[in-house]
């Protein structure tokens, strides 16, 4: 599964950890968050993220 970066804080989501502080279980892709899901850092939506560089 991929990683992704929030485009303005540059957080993180990788989905073998998930969200857990967020109810996001480990394991789950950056597809399947919820659709208002928002990054835990700075607030913006998934829109706002871009696949990580491998």
């Amino acid at each position: 599964m991929k990683k992704y970066i929030c485009d303005i804080c540059h957080y993180e989501y990788d989905p073998a950890k998930g969200d857990p502080d967020n109810g996001i279980a480990p394991g789950t892709a950056f597809e399947d968050l919820p659709a208002d899901w928002v990054c835990p850092l700075c607030g913006v939506g998934k829109e706002d993220f871009s696949p990580a560089a491998e």
